[in-house]
């Protein structure tokens, strides 16, 4: 502060032709004597009268001070009763931004406010989710260890134990916090407290021999020089936290060497400052007096000690913290001076009645100018105070290292954290130049639960905090891709989790396609008994004319075996990836051309019952001998099923479809039949024909052998009904391409049931036994033939 007043009284620029004057009072960390200085400086320094000024000489225009939140807040509210400006390098403490309690209480210092934010961003930069608070029993340390704990908790970090330390604590209550520290899992601890409150309890811990612990430091204590001892030093090394910003004061260091008792004869620290340097004492009667009553000699100062080989920096005189915060307080008080002194009818103060009438008596003034006050000190740091009298926030992170040797210590600033800066920008840590408790250069470990792998979700313990967990493997269909989630994700619909449940990978499309083993195999299927069905038709109508195809009516035989052939072919639409067109012609196609079939089947049944029911001329049922009946028969049969097919593609036509669900890993293209009710329909329809023709030819099994075909069809419509009998359940029991290869199964068992149980022996006879096909072997020993 002398120094900074000693350069403005040297500056033409600010200030000129006034010289700045100082008062100097040592609030000595307590209260009443913080205040009792405030109301001599108030009254005139020479009694402490409240409101009530002694002297009529210019009073001082600003404070500088307090260092402690303590002793700046009694101060505050007096001083801020009369609008008096002080401005603290010190004090942290956020309640002093609140100006309608502190309305002329200003700072250099950074607003606590800031520090456990930064706290925070830390302690979640490096991973650490399990810590321990220690907090000082006083304003200081229980806002804002609450503060940090909140902050923390949206950040999903965990406090395993929080402490209370005060001054004069009892050394039971600190052995149990020794204790709790020793027995805990963690290895980062806060220590949200000041100096001397924490000084105890690092000097058991370090006697103790605590250590693997990395303590995150407040700026109250970070740089004390209170933890010189080398006792301390093995517990706090790699000590890491935040500290006031340090500053470049050019000139100081020259000026403290400077220094002389004889030459600073007004000030009355230098002489003290000598003897702490020199370990000496200035010669006095008492000290006289001393040596002659106990024989002994003191080591008397003489003023020819030179600090010019003298090492100053074990009292931390260069690292100017603090230091740098006064001598930005001496600049805005000088500031604020200067646009006062200077201010005219074009100031935009003037409207504020600051420059019309000025008054050294009234303070407010300069407040209002010491408020508003915007400059670039030396080494071009801004300086400005904002709506609560806070100046910009910006924190120096260091790192305490001790030697190898263990013989010093140094405090290695390793980070920054600058509120000036752009978003993103504002947070900067270098990490390898971080050394961590034992010399470590890894980034230690604190949590309560390791980070759940890949594939699996974090499960919360019952009766325990959120960061303490139990890690279990996805459920089906879910992953997570992250370590540490706390939800699994559902893969979408089209995609499938992999072994170790951390990617949704595609998946694998399925239908009965041409390619595979099965569907090559059901398609060749279907091509040969396609050519079986066409090489009978072919040998029908190379013989269409001997007595065994004339026998059977041909014509119908034609029509069937056309069916049949068609039928054969039906698979073929089944095979292949499933579109809209093959998905509206496979059932229909199938059931149209089956119910053609049966019909046919059917007619050439009722046809033998009418031919050999009809016998006498006088029978009803002659009108009914002819081809037209049959042709009726089919006719009518298949429209039925023709007109239920084309209401069942009218209402809710069958259409390709994505199946998710079916199977689990596989994506299956179906054709969804739209209606299952028109499904079964059909399916019911030609079931109810099968049925008939069964019926109508179990009951003519037993008419001449000759021309009956009853016993052939009767088992053909037996193999018939036991294939869709047996489809139905295995149909509905199947999923996929194997839900389509046994309905193709079914439409080539039944299509060749029917062909060779009523058209091989035919064709057997034709080929291979054509002594068999003649008019006088069909009709030969037979009732029939006697009767005729």
């Amino acid at each position: 502060m002398v120094f900074a007043i000693e350069e403005l009284n040297q500056n033409p620029k600010i200030l000129p032709n006034i010289t700045l004057g100082f008062k100097i009072f040592d609030s000595c960390y307590s209260e009443f004597r913080a205040l009792r200085g405030t109301f001599l400086m108030l009254s005139g320094g020479i009694k402490e009268i409240p409101n009530y000024r002694c002297q009529t000489d210019q009073p001082l225009s600003g404070i500088v001070g307090d260092a402690q939140a303590k002793t700046s807040l009694p101060m505050a509210r007096v001083l801020g009763l009369y609008g008096y400006p002080q401005i603290s390098h010190g004090s942290a403490v956020a309640v002093l931004s609140n100006k309608q309690q502190f309305p002329s209480f200003l700072r250099t210092m950074t607003n606590d406010n800031f520090q456990y934010p930064v706290l925070t961003h830390l302690i979640t930069h490096f991973s650490w989710t399990w810590i321990g608070i220690i907090a000082s029993d006083n304003e200081y340390g229980l806002l804002g260890s609450q503060n940090l704990k909140t902050s923390l908790s949206l950040r999903e970090v965990c406090v395993a134990f929080s402490e209370i330390i005060s001054l004069g604590i009892s050394m039971k209550r600190l052995l149990q916090i020794v204790d709790v520290i020793k027995k805990s899992n963690l290895t980062v601890i806060v220590v949200y407290a000041t100096r001397m409150e924490l000084f105890p309890l690092i000097d058991e811990i370090a006697r103790q021999n605590i250590t693997g612990k990395v303590w995150l430091a407040t700026i109250s204590w970070i740089i004390s020089p209170i933890f010189s001892k080398r006792l301390s030093w093995k517990a706090l090394n790699g000590t890491f936290g935040l500290a006031t910003h340090k500053g470049v004061i050019p000139g100081l260091k020259e000026f403290i060497y400077m220094l002389h008792p004889f030459t600073a004869t007004d000030d009355i620290f230098v002489k003290s400052f000598w003897e702490e340097t020199f370990s000496c004492s200035w010669p006095t009667d008492n000290h006289a007096k001393q040596a002659k009553d106990v024989n002994t000699t003191f080591m008397l100062c003489t003023g020819e000690e030179k600090l010019d080989y003298y090492d100053l920096s074990k009292f931390n005189l260069f690292d100017f913290r603090y230091a740098y915060n006064a001598y930005k307080a001496v600049y805005a008080i000088a500031h604020g001076l200067h646009a006062l002194l200077n201010c005219n009818s074009s100031s935009e103060f003037y409207a504020y009645k600051t420059c019309k009438t000025f008054d050294y008596r009234k303070s407010w003034q300069l407040l209002h100018h010491v408020k508003n006050v915007f400059f670039k000190d030396i080494s071009g740091e801004e300086l400005f105070f904002d709506q609560n009298g806070d100046s910009p926030a910006m924190y120096d992170i260091l790192n305490w290292q001790v030697s190898p040797d263990g013989n010093t210590t140094k405090y290695v600033k390793v980070g920054y954290f600058d509120s000036r800066a752009p978003p993103g920008q504002q947070f900067f840590i270098k990490e390898n130049l971080i050394l961590w408790n034992g010399d470590n250069t890894q980034i230690p470990r604190s949590v309560c639960s390791e980070p759940c792998p890949l594939g699996s979700r974090k499960a919360a313990r019952r009766g325990q905090p959120v960061c303490c967990f139990d890690c279990i493997p996805c459920s089906k269909g879910e992953i997570s891709n992250q370590t540490g989630a706390s939800n699994c994700i559902r893969c979408a619909e089209d995609k499938w989790p992999n072994l170790r449940q951390d990617t949704c990978k595609p998946k694998d499309v399925e239908f009965l396609s041409f390619e595979e083993a099965l569907g090559s195999a059901l398609a060749g299927s279907s091509v040969f008994f396609t050519l079986m069905a066409a090489s009978t038709l072919c040998i029908f109508i190379k013989y269409r004319d001997t007595p065994i195809v004339k026998a059977n009516n041909r014509d119908l035989s034609y029509l069937i075996l056309s069916s049949i052939f068609l039928c054969f072919l039906c698979p073929l639409v089944f095979i292949g990836q499933p579109n809209i067109y093959t998905c509206l012609l496979r059932q229909t196609s199938f059931g149209i051309i089956f119910s053609f079939c049966v019909s046919g089947i059917l007619a050439k049944t009722i046809t033998i019952v009418i031919v050999f029911k009809a016998t006498n001329p006088n029978s009803k049922l002659m009108k009914y001998v002819g081809p037209r009946t049959p042709y009726c028969i089919i006719f009518s049969g298949s429209l039925l099923q023709v007109t239920l097919c084309i209401i069942w593609l009218a209402m809710s036509p069958p259409v390709p479809e994505l199946n998710f669900s079916s199977e689990e890993f596989k994506i299956i293209i179906e054709c969804k039949e739209g209606s299952f009710v028109m499904f079964y329909c059909m399916l019911g329809y030609l079931g109810l024909l099968a049925s008939t023709c069964f019926v109508v030819a179990f009951l003519a099994r037993t008419l001449p052998d000759s021309f009956n075909e009853a016993k052939f069809i009767s088992f053909s419509m037996i193999i018939f009904a036991s294939v869709w009998l047996s489809f139905i359940p295995a149909y509905l029991s199947t999923k996929g391409k194997y839900m389509v290869a046994v309905e193709i199964f079914a439409i080539m068992a039944s299509g060749s049931g029917i062909i060779i149980c009523i058209f091989f022996p035919k064709c057997y006879i034709i080929l291979l036994r054509p002594e068999l096909n003649t008019r006088g072997q069909l009709m030969g020993n037979t009732n029939v033939s006697r009767k005729m």
